[in-house]
C-alpha cells in the first residue's frame, strides 16, 4: 500500500506511548512525518534523541496500517482533520504546549477567527445563570466572536441554544468522538450548529464518552479561546480546571459573582477573590474589559410572537405599556411568586421576545 502524507500525520496519534509533547519532540528532529515511519529505528533514535527501547515500544508498524483504516472511517463520516502543522490548525491552541497534535471537525469552521470566547458553568443552571447567559449572548450578536462550550448540561447547552437563537457562531468541544453525541438530549442542537459553527475533538470517530476524556477537553476549550468566562460554577468541577488551564495559559478569565450562600455561585466568587478571575456584571462588562466595546452591526430583532400561554401574555401586555421593568416590581404587578416568573421571563427570552438589563429589569426585544 501507498500511504500519504494524512496517513502518516493521523499514525502519528496512533503510537503506543507517545502522547502529543513527546510526538512533537520527535516531529521537530525529522525532515517529515513519514520519516518517523520509514527510517530504520536506530537511525531514529540518533536523530530524535530517543533511546532504541522507547522507541522500539511505539508500535509504529501498527500505527500507520490503524491510520489506513481511520481515514476511510473519516470519509465515511465527512469528518475533516486538521494537522498540528496546518495552518488552518488553531493558533491560540498551538501556543499550548500540550495541545493535540489532531483535530476532528464538523460543520463551517474557522477556527482562526478575530475573537474567540469561551463560557461555561455548572450543569445545574439556575434561573439566575440562564438570564446571565441570555444578556451576555445578546451583547455578541452582531459580532466577529465565536463563542466555545462543552454542549454539556446546564451552562454550556443553554449558550449554544442561546448563540442558535441570536446567530452567533459557536463551537462545541466534544469528550469523545463526533460520531457521537453526549448526551444524547443535545443531538438537534449539535446538528443546527454545523451550519453556523460546528464540533470539534481530538478523539477518533467513535470513541466514547469516558470519564477521563472530559477534563483533557477543558485544555482545548481554555486553549483555543482569547478569554474564558464563568457564569455560574460550584467550586470544584470542569468550569473551574477550564478557568485553571486558562490562566495558565495566560488567558482572560472573568466571572459573575453570585449569592454567597449559593454553591453554584461558590467557585466564581473563590475565582474572583483570589484575583484568578475579573468581575464582570454584563455583557457590555466584558466587551470593554477585552476592548471589544464596538457597534453592534445587526441588531436583535423580535422573531415572530410564537403561541403564548396566558401567562405569558400578560408579561408581554405589561412590558408593551411600561417598557423597561423591574423584575421584583413585575411580579408584585402580576401578583406572581418570582421563582414562577423567573421561569416564564427565561421562556420569554429563549423565544427572542424579552431581554435582561441591567439592573435586574428586562424589556421587549
Amino acid at each position: 500500500m501507498i500511504y500519504t502524507k494524512p496517513h502518516y500525520q493521523i499514525a502519528l496519534t496512533q503510537l503506543h506511548g507517545f502522547g502529543s509533547i513527546k510526538t512533537k519532540q520527535l516531529l521537530q528532529s525529522v525532515e517529515n512525518e513519514a520519516a518517523i515511519f520509514n527510517l530504520p529505528l536506530k537511525n531514529l533514535a540518533q536523530q530524535t534523541g530517543f533511546s532504541l527501547n522507547v522507541l522500539k515500544k511505539m508500535k509504529r508498524e501498527e500505527a500507520i496500517q490503524e491510520s489506513g483504516k481511520l481515514l476511510d472511517l473519516l470519509e465515511q463520516h465527512k469528518i475533516e482533520f486538521i494537522f498540528y502543522t496546518d495552518p488552518r490548525y488553531p493558533r491560540r491552541l498551538k501556543q499550548c504546549e500540550d495541545a493535540p497534535l489532531m483535530l476532528y471537525t464538523k460543520g463551517n469552521i474557522d477556527l482562526n477567527n478575530t475573537r474567540f470566547v469561551a463560557i461555561v458553568g455548572t450543569r445545574d443552571a439556575s434561573e439566575y445563570g440562564k438570564r446571565i447567559c441570555s444578556e451576555l449572548i445578546q451583547q455578541f450578536a452582531g459580532t466577529n466572536i465565536v463563542v466555545v462550550s462543552g454542549m454539556a448540561y446546564g451552562i454550556d447547552i443553554t449558550i449554544h441554544q442561546l448563540c442558535l437563537q441570536y446567530g452567533v457562531e459557536t463551537i462545541g468541544v466534544m469528550a469523545h468522538g463526533l460520531e457521537i453525541i453526549y448526551p444524547q438530549l443535545h443531538r438537534s442542537t449539535a446538528m443546527k450548529m454545523l451550519e453556523k459553527g460546528g464540533l470539534i475533538s481530538e478523539y477518533p470517530p467513535t470513541t466514547k464518552p469516558d470519564r477521563e476524556n472530559f477534563p483533557m477537553r477543558n485544555r482545548i476549550v481554555a486553549g483555543m479561546c482569547d478569554a474564558t468566562i464563568v457564569v455560574e460554577s460550584k467550586v470544584k468541577g470542569g468550569s473551574l480546571i477550564t478557568a485553571e488551564l486558562a490562566n495558565d495559559y495566560n488567558r482572560d478569565v472573568f466571572a459573575y459573582p453570585g449569592n454567597i450562600f449559593d454553591e453554584n455561585s461558590e467557585g466564581c466568587n473563590v475565582l474572583i477573590s483570589t484575583n484568578k478571575a475579573h468581575l464582570i456584571r454584563s455583557g457590555a462588562d466584558f466587551l470593554k474589559k477585552m476592548g471589544w466595546d464596538l457597534e453592534v452591526k445587526h441588531p436583535v430583532q423580535r422573531s415572530v410572537f410564537p403561541s403564548l400561554t396566558q401567562e405569558e401574555l400578560h408579561i408581554v401586555r405589561l412590558l408593551e405599556t411600561q417598557g423597561q421593568m423591574n423584575i421584583d416590581t413585575m411580579a408584585m404587578q402580576l401578583n406572581v411568586p418570582s421563582s414562577a416568573l423567573s421561569v416564564l421571563l427565561f421562556q420569554l427570552e429563549m423565544n427572542g421576545l424579552i431581554a435582561s438589563v441591567p439592573g435586574n429589569r428586562c424589556r421587549l426585544v
